[in-house]
């Protein structure tokens, strides 16, 4: 008998759907009264503790998800992917994202070739070249050190590679290590994006790396043309060589462009973008700022993880449950969105990072066999670090719209602050709310706590919260750049548990591609009509009318014709 071509097609889909209902008749309140059930929904891996006894689900819907799991084989395509199976069918591509941390005497294959020896001959590439930076030997062309580095990339080469940057800049080691050096990206094509990125920087103390697998990615290379340019103006076309490198694979149009093909850091087809941090697209700017013994110690971090999502058993996986959870939450209780709330302002760009890495992954309509879909997949993602998103956002999550949320919290401060006098310290401040927040969306406050309170009549309603809103905590036992490895390994294989349970693809993103497309007609009707006064045609009304708009006033830097 051949297998359902889609999962809710199952027995195990179908238990689901009918144990929403006994869910539906449960409160928070009287789930988080069982501390068996409070026991039983944690996890532990090396100081990271998960707990998810806020969840709207039971002892029962946990075993009916494994189940679930079961029926899609999920153990299964776990292997395939640390395998080297081509598991992105739709590019056929392997998805080795795992082997960029894996141990130099790790074995993994792609097209029967073990890539971990070419991983480790990029890495220590990146350490001799980071040594030589950073030491001073490397200098520029009027013969100054260099240390000021802006990495230039879009997408997964800039939200990657900024969330590690933004959470390492304030651990102490880390921090120390980069001392008297700045780190800046350049993503946007924007040349606001530009202008900010290089604002009191000075050419001859700068080195800029250009991140583009093809070294043809439009945005990007307008970019490094534009940050060239005033180089060059500075210093002289000669300096290119020397302030400028790249990790890209294409070396003929590295070379083209006047960087030297030495200087030139590879990366893979088996990299997808998103997951590309720990590639040299992330490794080597963060080397370049820190060091890459801090970088290595992330870089073991995930590996931690990846070890443990691949070995663990399922009731004992982190990833796998947060991901199986997650499913539950979307197609099964409903719920669209989900909330990063790290409260921790060295993570404030995690969820940024997070909402291209699950929504790009795991924002399909059809299954991997082309089959749509009729249950919702994806999430949508946003963020921001606790307190600030408690006056900001929390409103609705509280009162409004049902969202389920990740609260994330570490134990001990990368900055701890201590004022004599004050009843607690900075850190117990903000961690007392990230205690407080998950039981406020979980036990709400009911009218008969309010009259008891003697609340006014008429303020009633408007002070009710009817709780029963999910939510999870992390505990972190500190923040170094081993546990913001382990942070972002968690969330890329819960993405992938998702996107397997689902059945879709989640190592492609074919939706990127027609907007760009439609970019290239625009960019060649803005030429013909700036260069040529050739009139707007061949666009719908609205378009054209917009276009007519946007040629009619000149623009601030004249064309040069």
């Amino acid at each position: 008998m051949a297998s359902p071509a889609l999962i809710s097609d199952t027995d195990q889909w179908k238990a689901l759907q009918a144990h929403v209902g006994a869910i539906h008749k449960t409160h928070l309140r009287d789930l988080m009264a069982d501390a068996d059930r409070c026991k039983a929904m944690t996890a532990e891996f090396e100081g990271v503790f998960p707990d998810y006894a806020r969840q709207q689900a039971t002892t029962d819907t946990v075993d009916k998800l494994f189940k679930l799991a079961e029926a899609a084989k999920l153990k299964e395509k776990i292997e395939k992917m640390f395998n080297g199976d081509k598991i992105n069918s739709t590019e056929n591509r392997s998805v080795l994202h795992v082997a960029l941390r894996a141990p130099r005497d790790a074995v993994i294959n792609s097209d029967g070739v073990n890539v971990v020896p070419k991983v480790w001959s990029v890495k220590d590439k990146i350490k001799q070249f980071s040594e030589t930076f950073r030491s001073g030997s490397w200098v520029g062309a009027t013969g100054k050190p260099l240390t000021n580095v802006v990495s230039v990339g879009i997408g997964g080469s800039f939200l990657g590679p900024l969330f590690v940057h933004t959470a390492l800049q304030t651990d102490p080691e880390a921090a120390e290590s980069a001392k008297g050096r700045q780190l800046r990206f350049l993503a946007n094509v924007d040349p606001v994006d530009v202008a900010r990125s290089i604002k009191d920087l000075d050419p001859e103390t700068t080195l800029v790396v250009v991140v583009s697998k093809t070294f043809t990615t439009a945005e990007t290379m307008l970019n490094a043309r534009t940050i060239k340019e005033w180089i060059v103006s500075s210093l002289g076309p000669q300096a290119v060589s020397k302030h400028m490198i790249a990790v890209s694979t294409n070396l003929k149009l590295v070379k083209e462009f006047g960087i030297d093909p030495n200087n030139a850091f590879a990366f893979w087809d088996w990299v997808g973008g998103r997951y590309s941090v720990c590639s040299a697209v992330g490794v080597l700017p963060l080397s370049l700022q820190y060091g890459f013994p801090i970088v290595q110690k992330f870089l073991e971090g995930a590996s931690s993880i990846d070890n443990h999502f691949r070995t663990a058993s399922f009731e004992k996986n982190i990833p796998v449950l947060l991901g199986l959870l997650s499913v539950w939450n979307v197609s099964f209780l409903g719920y669209p969105a989900r909330a990063i709330l790290p409260y921790s302002q060295a993570l404030e760009k995690l969820a940024p990072h997070i909402q291209q890495l699950s929504m790009e992954s795991n924002g399909k309509g059809v299954s991997i066999d082309g089959v749509p879909l009729p249950y919702e997949a994806g999430e949508i993602d946003f963020g921001e670090p606790g307190t600030n998103g408690q006056h900001s956002f929390y409103q609705l999550i509280h009162q409004g719209r049902v969202i389920p949320c990740d609260f994330i919290g570490v134990i001990k401060s990368q900055q701890p602050v201590y004022l004599k006098g004050e009843t607690v310290s900075n850190h117990d401040e903000l961690m007392s709310n990230f205690f407080a927040q998950p039981d406020a969306l979980a036990y709400g406050k009911t009218p008969e706590q309010l009259r008891s309170e003697n609340v006014s009549e008429n303020l009633i309603p408007h002070k009710t919260f009817k709780g029963n809103r999910p939510s999870l905590s992390f505990l972190l036992s500190s923040l170094s750049a081993y546990e913001i490895g382990q942070l972002l390994a968690i969330y890329e294989h819960r993405i992938a548990v998702q996107g397997f349970i689902w059945g879709i693809n989640s190592f492609d993103q074919w939706g990127v591609e027609l907007g760009k497309s439609l970019a290239s007609r625009v960019r060649k009707q803005l030429h013909a009509s700036r260069m040529e006064g050739k009139p707007v045609e061949g666009f719908n009304p609205s378009s054209a009318s917009l276009l007519a708009r946007y040629l009619a006033v000149e623009p601030s830097t004249p064309y040069n014709t």
